[in-house]
């Protein structure tokens, strides 16, 4: 199979791009600082989705402590978090628009395990998912899947994309609104993905 008879491929992060996951991760994060003593602001802390669990329990924890903090937020997180995360508007469209003529990957900075719980739990129709990667990462793997976009709420996304050398299609649903995604090089900034399908059959599709 040639790359031209290969499927296509769309990427697609997950948190604040697919789901809201919001209540779960602030009901994480206040069970996280009662069993450590740690104060954290569970609602700064969903206020910024985005970039890996690390980088954020940097704001609250000695770097000492941190990877702990780590594993004790990823070992509670399916019972507090999963039940409590809802796709977001326009998503299950978005992945069927991209299902009819190719295949869906999430590529997130979450958990891979995690990540895969949601998708399970929610029932999202995609083909695969590649956790535990964030920015450069994302880019390298767009480029090792040779995915032809990746649609993500953050700037770091569109990083990723452009990395990757894909257009960008940035979701104003997370911490990063429209100037901020089109300033990062979004090639569209979608206010859903309500407005993916639209867009990709007259973008992406049209051109293949």
């Amino acid at each position: 199979m040639t790359r031209s008879d290969a499927p296509l491929v769309i990427g697609f992060d997950l948190d604040m791009t697919l789901v809201d996951s919001r209540a779960g991760i602030r009901r994480v994060y206040d069970e996280l600082s009662a069993r450590t003593g740690v104060t954290i602001d569970s609602e700064l802390v969903v206020s910024r989705l985005g970039p890996p669990l690390e980088s954020e329990l940097a704001h609250w924890f000695n770097p000492i402590d941190v990877p702990r903090a780590a594993a004790l937020y990823r070992s509670i997180y399916p019972d507090l978090a999963i039940e409590r995360v809802a796709a977001l508007p326009g998503a299950r469209d978005a992945l069927a628009a991209v299902a009819e003529t190719g295949r869906a990957v999430v590529i997130t900075a979450k958990a891979e395990q995690n990540a895969r719980r949601h998708v399970e739990h929610l029932g999202l129709a995609v083909d695969d998912v590649v956790g535990d990667v964030w920015r450069a990462q994302k880019g390298e793997v767009l480029r090792w899947l040779g995915a032809a976009a990746y649609a993500g709420d953050h700037v770091h996304d569109m990083d990723a994309a452009r990395l990757a050398g894909v257009p960008g299609i940035g979701v104003a649903t997370g911490p990063c609104d429209r100037a901020a995604l089109e300033a990062a090089g979004a090639a569209v900034v979608l206010t859903s993905l309500g407005g993916f399908r639209a867009w990709f059959s007259e973008h992406l599709l049209a051109v293949q």
